[in-house]
């Protein structure tokens, strides 16, 4: 590191269409005025979930290299397949073999669209002693982070990122059949994890939209673990956060129709098992198809607002309280 800091964007290549068009995307590169570890930080795997490419945005705004020790990568649009479709995936004839960019990780050079992508950004991520992986949830989420079961140094950052709620998730031969067979081993956090990396996901509320509230959440919160590892000024403040159990409280549709969710559920509220969370009805003949309710106690982090619903869907989620 020099006695000076400094800025630098990058455009850089993660793979070509067939058209020989590249796919391209911009790293910012902070390098900061003294020694310190490096952090790589990104936004938008899927291209719907707008509110951490604005928390970044926002970082750059507030982040002086000349007051940072250290190095900071950042990446505004991982994915800008998705991006521009404001999609979660990319459509079958780009990648039908992996449509989804957060289960490829660490990517393959030699590999499909998404895997040589991801292999592209992991040159950069692969070095970080620390990784960011900003995404937003469901039209309707608790702001919280997700951490690797057992991995203590990526607990300690997601303490550090400061919400209210901490999901662990659990990946490889210790998570639950349901969990092998949806891919997880290729998350991001996780490659990053089991490689020796702390990493963590904070999950900003909304997509497709940008909600002041979850911005200002995510980058206090980046900035939060930047201070826990000593590259800024200043201590995050104390807080003492809810540690549940991600993806094993979800309650999904057995029919379809229109869903409307019970006005008197909030966000954050600890609920019992069997509490209602809303109703499905037929849509012509007005006849309620499905009270739905929970199937395990904890705290309500997700319930959707969306009100067509198919059998199937994700209509809300409850966090299982550990600690």
């Amino acid at each position: 590191m020099s006695d000076t800091g400094s800025h630098r964007a990058e455009r850089i290549t993660l793979a070509r269409l067939p058209s020989g068009v590249p796919i391209e995307t911009t790293v910012h590169v902070y390098e900061g005025f003294g020694d310190g570890p490096t952090v790589y930080v990104q936004a938008a795997q899927h291209g719907r979930e707008v509110n951490g490419t604005e928390v970044l945005r926002r970082v750059h705004d507030r982040l002086d290299p000349d007051r940072l020790s250290g190095r900071v990568v950042a990446v505004p649009v991982a994915d800008p397949l998705t991006f521009d479709r404001v999609s979660y995936t990319t459509p079958e004839q780009i990648d039908s073999v992996n449509p989804n960019m957060n289960r490829v990780w660490p990517g393959d050079s030699e590999g499909t669209l998404h895997q040589r992508m991801a292999a592209r950004l992991w040159e950069y991520a692969g070095d970080a002693d620390a990784v960011i992986d900003l995404h937003t949830g469901s039209p309707e989420m608790l702001t919280h982070v997700v951490f690797m079961e057992g991995h203590e140094e990526s607990r300690r950052l997601a303490e550090a990122f400061g919400t209210d709620l901490l999901l662990s998730e659990r990946a490889g031969e210790s998570a639950p059949e349901a969990w092998r067979t949806r891919g997880f081993d290729g998350k991001f956090r996780v490659a990053a994890a089991e490689a020796g990396i702390p990493a963590i996901t904070p999950e900003l509320a909304h997509n497709k939209e940008i909600v002041e509230d979850a911005v200002r959440a995510g980058v206090e919160g980046v900035l939060n673990v930047l201070r826990e590892l000593d590259m800024l000024s200043g201590t995050p403040q104390p807080s003492e956060p809810t540690l549940a159990r991600n993806h094993l409280g979800s309650v999904d549709a057995t029919d379809s129709g229109l869903f409307r969710p019970a006005p008197t559920r909030e966000l954050g509220e600890h609920v019992a098992e069997g509490s209602r969370l809303g109703t499905v009805f037929d849509s012509t003949t007005y006849e309620p198809l499905q009270f739905v309710e929970t199937t395990r106690s904890g705290v309500l982090y997700a319930l959707t607002k969306e009100a067509t619903v198919k059998e199937g869907d994700r209509l809300g989620s409850v966090a299982i309280v550990r600690e």
